[in-house]
């Protein structure tokens, strides 16, 4: 049986986390960067498939040509954070099966059903952006995930080859010490989310 996390760690990832708008003028690091990756990767995706694609932007220039595509209320918050992350997935996933289930010939599954193999992409990739942000949160970050961009712009600026396709934005870095946040929105009771059969 695992150990239960103390209710710091908990409170660290998940309970008392918040999603950020204002960053400290303090940049990340590649080994930090590396290091979220690194955690991040270990979560569970569809038949170890690991779709999910992960572009660090923390050079200025790189922001630049990000910008265009942000829904203007994402501007400010993404300019001056130390890392945007574009978390996307490989549509051809499959292709790096051989080397994720040695042993099984799965990739003809994927690459003869279009439809299926987006699905999963789309799916894992998503728990993949959420394991991205539990990782960089217990390991002293945290984090500002957002849609509001231009999906197809976007993909054009960064992804031109069309294989990558952007599923959504996090924000990463060291939060601003005297941000203003509002009250936590609620959330819904296990009876109203919930059913125990």
């Amino acid at each position: 049986m695992l150990d239960r996390l103390d209710d710091a760690a908990l409170d660290r990832i998940l309970r008392a986390a918040r999603t950020h708008r204002a960053w400290q003028d303090r940049s990340l690091t590649s080994e930090q960067v590396r290091a979220i990756y690194e955690l991040a990767k270990c979560g569970p995706t569809a038949g170890n498939t690991c779709p999910g694609r992960f572009v660090f932007i923390r050079a200025q220039s790189a922001k630049e040509r990000l910008k265009p595509h942000l829904d203007p209320l994402n501007v400010d918050k993404t300019m001056t954070s130390p890392c945007c992350v574009i978390v996307a997935y490989d549509s051809a996933f499959y292709d790096f099966l051989p080397k994720l289930s040695p042993g099984r010939d799965r990739r003809a599954r994927f690459a003869g059903d279009p439809a299926f193999s987006e699905e999963t992409a789309r799916r894992s990739s998503t728990l993949q952006g959420a394991y991205l942000i539990i990782s960089a949160r217990a390991l002293g970050l945290d984090c500002g995930p957002m849609s509001g961009f231009n999906n197809v712009s976007l993909d054009a600026e960064f992804f031109s080859d069309g294989r990558w396709k952007s599923n959504f934005l996090c924000n990463i870095g060291y939060p601003r010490v005297n941000e203003i946040l509002p009250p936590r929105n609620p959330r819904l009771d296990f009876d109203e989310a919930c059913l125990e059969l």
